[in-house]
């Protein structure tokens, strides 16, 4: 699955005085249809997209699906599969924060009304990068609820994974073979000096944890006593182990150069640059959750040679083969966004109108040289990779084939497996899939 992604980002900043919006800076809202027609011209038949929260949500059980409804039924109408994004860094103002109790409760409700509404849509992103959005969220301090405690960001964290787990379980009631799709940010910490290693060890053990939760594997000892020291309760924890829907999952994993750093002795973080890479990193997720990978974000700037996005593509699609080679299942590779970001050189923490170079359009809707490549890459290896004796298939029904008799079937036997997983875990019963 060759993907790019339509950058819908939306935290508050200033104490919630003031929403990101990156639609609405990067054009999207009024230049939409070029920008699927452009995707179309990439050859690009999988896109990360999904409406935005805080304009669709308006309060529990009132929506307004106008937007959402014109651009989701041109993505059928051009037959591109897209990859719902439902929740991107940010909730609608009525909501205030991830440190709400209601939100996951609310949010199941809003995403079973999506699939209900849009019964084609096959693959989601519930909520994109949880770990990270609970890490600026609530223990940076640079969106939403601006924490800056464990506690605030376990009781963030908490919230995201299980808002992620009531909306898998409500899509699966309106579409049960939907699958999902985790985009979470891989990350690793390395030891400055012999005395950051413990230091670096937990934060190599809190990377894990929002799918740790998520797919509902068992924490460590470590960070199970670091859970209920700031907030989670055993019965918090065990919901995640009584909800596992792993098998419905795909692990999408984000790579960027940002995503390697080094510890300090006191436990403070810096970067550190692409030192393990890509490859590396997704072997250790892997190993830890033995689910089908998709390498679901990067980019890079267009530098002052022009050729450095380019050379960072160049070196991910090679990480990716090298992933394939060496057994790991991966079935899809994203460079994104489609066009240029604003102000993600800040982290989205300032308003300065600043476009950073890294779409593979630029924001006059004009290819890049990343874009260029991006599509010869395309071009390449479409047909190659389906004939490895390797390849992995995922049973995607194209929006175009969703009425079909065979893809009818697909569906009926999927609900029939959740029949009986229901019958056989009486925990899923209430109210689950």
């Amino acid at each position: 699955m060759f993907a790019t992604g339509i950058e819908n980002s939306v935290p508050r900043i200033r104490n919630g005085r003031e929403r990101v919006d990156q639609m609405e800076v990067c054009g999207f809202y009024e230049r939409w249809e070029e920008d699927f027609t452009l995707v179309e011209e990439m050859g690009i038949h999988y896109l990360r997209y999904g409406p935005p929260i805080h304009k669709t949500w308006l309060a529990p059980g009132k929506y307004d699906w106008k937007f959402s409804d014109v651009t989701f039924a041109d993505l059928k109408r051009r037959n591109i599969v897209p990859i719902t994004d439902l929740c991107h860094f940010g909730v609608p103002d009525w909501i205030g924060d991830f440190q709400n109790p209601d939100f996951p409760e609310l949010f199941e409700r809003y995403a079973g009304e999506f699939a209900r509404r849009y019964p084609w849509v096959q693959l989601y992103t519930p909520v994109n990068e949880m770990f990270i959005c609970a890490v600026f969220s609530a223990k940076y301090g640079w969106w939403n609820e601006q924490g800056t405690t464990d506690r605030t960001f376990v009781t963030a964290l908490k919230h995201i994974v299980k808002a992620n787990v009531l909306a898998m379980r409500a899509i699966l009631r309106a579409r049960p073979d939907a699958i999902f799709i985790q985009s979470e940010s891989s990350e690793y910490f390395h030891a400055e000096n012999p005395a950051a290693i413990k230091p670096a060890e937990i934060l190599n053990s809190q990377r894990f944890l929002s799918l740790d939760l998520n797919y509902g594997r068992r924490v460590d000892s470590e960070m199970y006593e670091y859970l209920l020291d700031n907030g989670m309760t055993r019965e918090e924890y065990h919901f995640f182990l009584d909800n596992r829907l792993k098998q419905h999952c795909i692990m999408g994993n984000d790579y960027y150069v940002t995503n390697e750093h080094r510890v300090r002795a006191d436990g403070s973080t810096g970067p550190s640059g692409e030192v393990f890479g890509y490859d590396e990193i997704t072997r250790q997720y892997h190993e830890r959750y033995l689910l089908p990978v998709m390498h679901t974000e990067t980019n890079m700037w267009e530098g002052p040679l022009g050729t450095e996005a380019v050379d960072w593509l160049w070196k991910e699609w090679a990480n990716v083969l090298r992933v394939r080679n060496t057994g790991t299942p991966i079935v899809g590779f994203t460079w994104y966004s489609l066009t240029d970001q604003i102000d993600w050189d800040v982290a989205l923490r300032e308003k300065n109108g600043r476009v950073n170079p890294l779409g593979l359009y630029d924001l006059d809707r004009n290819i890049r040289a990343v874009g260029r490549a991006y599509k010869q890459l395309i071009k390449d290896w479409r047909d190659v990779l389906p004939t490895m004796s390797s390849a992995l298939t995922v049973p995607v029904v194209m929006p175009h084939e969703c009425d079909e008799d065979w893809a009818v079937r697909q569906r009926e036997h999927a609900a029939e497996r959740l029949r009986h997983k229901i019958k056989a875990e009486p925990s899923m019963a209430d109210g689950g899939a």
